[in-house]
């Protein structure tokens, strides 16, 4: 089990990540906007991170750049999720910091096994 923290500000969607999580046996929490999942990242400490890239507040691209310099949350795995599926989207966002892109809709069927192949080659499970 790992802990992910799901940064989406559309309830449905942030609902429907986190339970599709749960019923794999992660431990999640979620933020509306990407200021409190700023906050909540640097409180919990997750495993993985799933991030909207449109947002409130502070969108998706402002807070993987805050996340990479903070030396805690560095190494911790940042997923893009976004309707951006435009050609050069994929790697727009790869370049600004995240280290993977699921587009929306997601396919619930495979979205969990998408995330858990960043938690396969995670090797910071002690990280403290």
């Amino acid at each position: 089990m790992a802990s992910v923290l799901v940064v989406e500000d559309q309830a449905e969607n942030r609902d429907l990540m986190a339970y599709l999580l749960r019923a794999f046996g992660h431990d999640v929490t979620t933020a509306g906007n990407g200021a409190e999942g700023l906050e909540e990242a640097r409180r919990a400490r997750p495993d993985l991170m799933v991030i909207d890239i449109q947002m409130p507040v502070m969108d998706g691209l402002e807070l993987v750049a805050a996340l990479k310099v903070d030396p805690a949350l560095a190494p911790v795995p940042a997923v893009g999720v976004t309707a951006f599926a435009m050609v050069g989207d994929r790697d727009r966002i790869l370049a600004a910091g995240f280290d993977g892109y699921i587009s929306k809709p997601i396919d619930a069927m495979t979205f969990v096994g998408e995330l858990e192949a960043f938690l396969a080659t995670d090797d910071r499970k002690s990280r403290e």
